[in-house]
């Protein structure tokens, strides 16, 4: 189904078909009931992309078919949201009229908020002139008058900014509410509201204890701002240097004081917990200092390379949030040894697709104690 034909009678139908798919993917495995989270119908994604196409003076989005490969124009896309729909008529209408704004540009990307705040980032292949800076200055100040927009221009090496290339999105969690940073061209959940039954689920499973968490692939602190309020301390990695700026941000604006982001792949804290390498970037972190008894992993579609299985394991709880069931199997078939699985769960970030979003909460088994 392509995106622009989705509706939303069918979406019942199609969240039954990947519940029983996912029950399925797993059936190997001694599961407990799947808890399933449900998205949106329509307009549920913050984040959108779309090719350009030119004809002459006109100007359309554009995607293609994931079978036949041939394009289509997109003039309304129902699973982004509504502010993103209305940016991009908007838009589109306004790039038409203005030759060096349109000339060459080849993409142009949505990423908007709750608040409605939205970022709009259109890329070129030619260098952007001052005269592009200037006339999309203007363009920004006519969109201002409608909408709270920032535009970025991209080229090869260079991006122009021409006020801020950040949102500021606001989720309220179990009646709490909390302020993200999220950088233009880095990642995010891009199901907002699927994404806040997500935190509130890892904090109903991890629960109140007077243990430390540890937290690898935390980003911008998506996970690990609000459940620090379960744990004494949190110590969580991550490798993006944009992530962890923005992390450090986020955990100033929410004035959460028990929670540390080390800049570091999953690897390298595996290679520094064991004592196999010093990293300079671990001065004054003591690791002995923490009593992490928790661990949460929300690892890249490849899943966790076998030696940060092995240090997982070492922990009492581990809370697994998976983009990849594939991956997530694999790494069972390891984590199962130690431990046991003790809540399941679907959250349909991607609604209409075949992706699924699973999050397990595994908890070390007498046996290996």
């Amino acid at each position: 189904m392509r995106p622009t034909e989705i509706k939303a009678e069918k979406y019942a139908d199609q969240l039954q078909q990947k519940v029983q798919s996912v029950n399925s993917d797993f059936a190997q495995f001694p599961m407990p009931e799947l808890e399933v989270f449900a998205s949106e119908p329509l307009h549920y994604r913050m984040r959108a992309e779309f090719r350009v196409w030119h004809d002459g003076d006109d100007l359309q989005h554009i995607m293609f078919d994931q079978n036949t490969k041939e394009k289509y124009t997109v003039g309304h896309f129902p699973p982004a949201c509504k502010l993103i729909n209305q940016v991009m008529a908007a838009l589109i209408e306004h790039l038409k009229v203005h030759e060096e704004l349109r000339r060459k540009l080849f993409q142009i990307d949505y990423m908007a908020t709750l608040t409605d705040q939205i970022i709009v980032s259109l890329l070129y292949h030619k260098p952007l002139s001052e005269q592009w800076q200037t006339e999309m200055q203007a363009l920004r100040a006519k969109l201002r008058e409608t909408f709270n927009i920032d535009i970025i221009g991209r080229a090869k090496k260079q991006k122009v900014i021409l006020d801020k290339d950040f949102v500021t999105e606001s989720l309220t969690i179990n009646d709490r509410e909390y302020t993200f940073k999220q950088i233009e061209n880095s990642f995010t959940q891009p199901n907002a509201k699927v994404n806040i039954k997500m935190i509130e689920w890892a904090l109903d499973v991890t629960g109140k204890n007077d243990t430390d968490l540890l937290e690898l692939y935390c980003g911008a602190g998506n996970f690990s701002i609000p459940l620090a309020q379960n744990f004494k301390q949190v110590l969580a990695t991550e490798i993006s240097k944009t992530s962890v700026a923005a992390a450090q941000d986020n955990i100033a604006d929410n004035q959460i004081d028990n929670l540390k982001i080390l800049r570091m792949s999953s690897e390298e804290f595996v290679q520094a917990s064991q004592g196999v390498r010093q990293f300079r970037r671990l001065e004054g972190t003591d690791l002995n200092s923490y009593n992490c008894q928790t661990v949460l992993v929300d690892p890249p579609r490849a899943g966790l390379d076998d030696e940060t299985i092995k240090m997982v394991q070492a922990y009492g709880n581990i809370l697994y949030i998976s983009c990849n069931p594939e991956t997530l199997k694999h790494n069972l078939e390891q984590l199962l040894k130690t431990h046991e699985v003790t809540r399941f769960a679907l959250f349909d970030q991607f609604p209409y697709t075949h992706h699924a979003e699973c999050g397990v909460y595994l908890q070390q088994k007498p046996s290996a104690l």
